[in-house]
C-alpha cells in the first residue's frame, strides 16, 4: 500500500472498474496490475459553473500581482518536485503505467525545464514589445502588449498525468490568468496529488488557491466547460476523433483552440550515420518510452538501404531483450503497462494485416499475458519490418509499444515516405552530411525537427505543436506563452505637443472633394514613393492643395 503525504491511500484490491456500480463515481485502478486506486466524484454542469467563478473571482487580484511575485510561486513549486521526485514518479507510475525512468524523463524533467524556463526568461516574453513606425507616423511611439486573459482552460490527455497537468498551469499563471483543468478519466486519481502541489505553492505565497480549478468529468458534462462563455483559451491535448467535439464546443461561444492530437512522427535514418548503436539507443528510447504512448514518440523508422540492414539486426537483438511488467514492484523492467486493452484488438488486426502484405513481425506482435499481473493491460514490444506506405499501420497512430521499421531508397524516398500521412507533428533526422540534414529538415511536413536526437522540443522549450491533422496553435517557448494572453497593440505619441491633426481640406463635412482626393494622394505619395523626386513632388501638391 502506498501512501502519499496528504493522507490519501492506494488500496491493494483488484477491481480494474472505470465506472462505480449503481452511481456516477469513476473507479481509479492502476493499469500495470489492475489495483484498486481509489473513487473519484466528476464534476457536474453546476459544478464546473462553480468552478469557473471561483477561478475568475480569484484571478483579479492575481493580475494585479508583478512578475516577480509569479516567479516566487513557480520556484516554490520547482523546489517541491525537485525534493519530492519518489512521490510524484510513483503516482504517475500507479496511475498510468508507466516506468519510475519513463516517469522521470517524461512527466518531471519536462515539467522542471519548463519551471525554470519560464522563471529566467518569461518576463522577457511578456514585456512591451516595441514596433517600428513609417515616415507618416514618424511621431508615433509603436508597442504590443501581453496581457491576462482572465480564466482559460485546459482539457489534457492522460499519457503524462503530471506534466500535462502542470504545462498549462506553469504558463496561464504566469500570463496573470487563472485555470480550469480537465483531467483524463483515465488519470483522475492522481489529479488531486498534483493539484496540491501546485496549489500548495500558491497557498504558501500568499495567493488563492482558487486560481488553479481541477477537475475530472464524464464527456457528457465536458461540453458544458468548452463551451462556456467565461473560458477565455481553450487548449486541448487528444485525438482528432474527439477535437473535432472539443472545437465544435468552443466555436459557440468563439473560444480560441490550441489543438494537439498526436502524431505519425518519422525518423528518417541516412546512410552516413557514424554510430548506428548510438543511434539506435536514441530510437529505441523514441518507440518505447511510456510503452509508446507519447504524442511525439517515434512512430516510424524511415531508414535508406545500408542503415535498413544494420538496423534490423541491431534492434531486433534489442526489442527482444525488453523486460516488461509494473516498475513499482520490480526494478529491472524496461517498458510499463498502457493505460487500456481497448486498443489491443485494433493493434493486433494492424500488424496481421501489414504482414499480410509482405512485412515481417520479428518480434512480439500481440498483448502479452503477464503471469505476475494478469489484470495489467500489457502489449509485447513489437519489431515489424518491411512496412510500406500502403499499409494501414504505416498510417494511423498507434500510440504502443511497436517499433515500424521502413525502407527508402535514397534521401528524397525517404522524405517521401516521412510526409505520407495525414499528420505533421514531430519529427527526427540522423546522419552527418550537412546537405542532406537541411534538406530533411526543409522538405519534411511537420512542426518540430530534431537533428541526430528525439523529441528534445520539450527539453529546451522550443514551441511544440504541429499543422495538419496533428492539430493547430503552440504551446511552450515565448509563442505558446503569449498564445496565452491577449495581445493588445498600443500607438501613442511620441513627443509632447505632437499629435494628428486632422488637415482642414479633409476636415468633415469635406467642403471640396476634388481638392481633398488630390491632396489625400499626394500624402499616400509622400508616404509611400518609391523615389526621393516622386516624394517632392508629392510634398508639392499637398502645399498647392491645402
Amino acid at each position: 500500500m502506498t501512501i502519499f503525504s496528504d493522507g490519501r491511500k492506494a488500496s491493494t484490491e483488484l477491481e480494474p472498474v472505470d465506472r462505480a456500480s449503481g452511481s456516477s463515481g469513476i473507479q481509479c485502478y492502476c493499469p500495470a496490475n489492475g489495483r484498486l486506486l481509489g473513487l473519484v466524484n466528476p464534476a457536474t454542469p453546476d459544478g464546473i459553473d462553480r468552478a469557473i467563478a471561483k477561478a475568475k473571482d480569484a484571478q483579479v487580484g492575481w493580475a494585479a500581482t508583478s512578475f516577480k511575485q509569479r516567479r516566487q510561486v513557480l520556484r516554490t513549486m520547482l523546489k517541491y518536485i525537485l525534493d519530492n521526485q519518489d512521490e510524484i514518479a510513483t503516482a504517475a507510475c500507479l496511475d498510468s503505467g508507466k516506468t519510475k525512468i519513463d516517469a522521470l524523463f517524461g512527466e518531471i524533467l519536462v515539467t522542471v525545464e519548463k519551471l525554470k524556463w519560464t522563471i529566467q526568461h518569461g518576463e522577457k516574453a511578456l514585456k512591451p514589445e516595441r514596433r517600428p513606425t513609417n515616415f507618416l507616423m514618424m511621431y508615433k511611439h509603436n508597442e504590443v502588449r501581453w496581457e491576462p486573459l482572465g480564466v482559460a482552460a485546459a482539457c489534457v490527455s492522460w499519457n503524462y498525468p503530471f506534466h500535462n497537468f502542470m504545462g498549462p498551469v506553469i504558463s496561464t499563471l504566469f500570463t496573470g490568468s487563472a485555470v480550469v483543468l480537465k483531467a483524463s478519466e483515465q488519470t483522475a486519481w492522481s489529479l488531486s496529488y498534483f493539484a496540491s502541489v501546485a496549489r500548495g505553492a500558491l497557498t504558501a505565497c500568499g495567493h488563492s488557491p482558487h486560481l488553479i480549478q481541477p477537475l475530472v468529468c464524464w464527456p457528457s458534462a465536458a461540453k458544458h466547460l468548452t463551451s462556456h462563455p467565461s473560458i477565455s483559451h481553450l487548449t486541448f491535448i487528444g485525438s482528432r476523433a474527439v477535437a473535432h467535439a472539443v472545437c465544435a464546443s468552443a466555436a459557440k461561444s468563439l473560444t480560441p483552440v490550441c489543438a494537439e492530437l498526436g502524431g505519425k512522427d518519422p525518423a528518417i535514418i541516412l546512410d552516413d550515420v557514424r554510430n548506428m548503436e548510438k543511434v539506435a539507443s536514441i530510437l529505441m528510447r523514441g518507440v518505447f518510452q511510456s510503452a509508446g504512448q507519447n504524442c511525439i514518440g517515434i512512430e516510424r523508422i524511415v531508414a535508406v538501404p545500408k542503415a535498413y540492414d544494420l538496423l534490423v539486426d541491431i534492434l531486433a537483438l534489442r526489442v527482444r531483450a525488453l523486460r516488461v511488467g509494473s516498475a513499482l514492484e520490480e526494478q529491472d523492467i524496461d517498458v510499463g503497462s498502457m493505460i487500456s486493452d481497448a486498443s489491443f484488438p485494433r493493434l493486433e488486426s494492424l500488424i496481421a494485416d501489414a504482414v499480410k502484405q509482405g512485412a515481417k513481425c520479428l518480434v512480439g506482435g500481440q498483448r502479452y499475458h503477464h503471469t505476475k499481473y494478469p489484470q495489467g493491460h500489457y502489449f509485447a514490444p513489437t519489431l515489424l519490418v518491411d512496412v510500406t506506405p500502403q499499409m494501414r499501420i504505416a498510417q494511423e497512430e498507434l500510440f504502443a509499444p511497436i517499433c515500424v521499421l521502413m525502407r527508402a531508397s535514397s534521401v528524397a524516398d525517404a522524405i517521401r515516405i516521412a510526409n505520407s500521412t495525414p499528420y505533421a507533428l514531430g519529427s527526427s533526422v540522423f546522419g552527418s552530411n550537412r546537405r542532406d540534414i537541411d534538406q530533411c529538415v526543409r522538405e519534411i511536413h511537420a512542426g518540430m525537427v530534431a537533428v541526430n536526437d528525439f523529441a528534445v522540443f520539450y527539453a529546451v522549450q522550443l514551441p511544440f505543436g504541429g499543422g495538419r491533422g496533428s492539430g493547430y496553435g503552440r504551446f511552450a517557448g515565448e509563442e505558446g506563452l503569449r498564445s496565452l494572453c491577449n495581445t493588445k497593440s498600443v500607438c501613442r505619441d511620441r513627443w509632447s505637443g505632437v499629435s494628428t491633426s486632422i488637415p482642414g481640406v479633409l476636415d468633415y463635412p469635406i467642403e471640396k472633394g476634388k481638392r481633398a482626393w488630390e491632396f489625400a494622394r499626394a500624402l499616400v505619395e509622400v508616404g509611400y514613393a518609391e523615389s526621393f523626386g516622386r516624394r517632392m513632388q508629392a510634398v508639392w501638391r499637398i502645399l498647392r492643395h491645402s
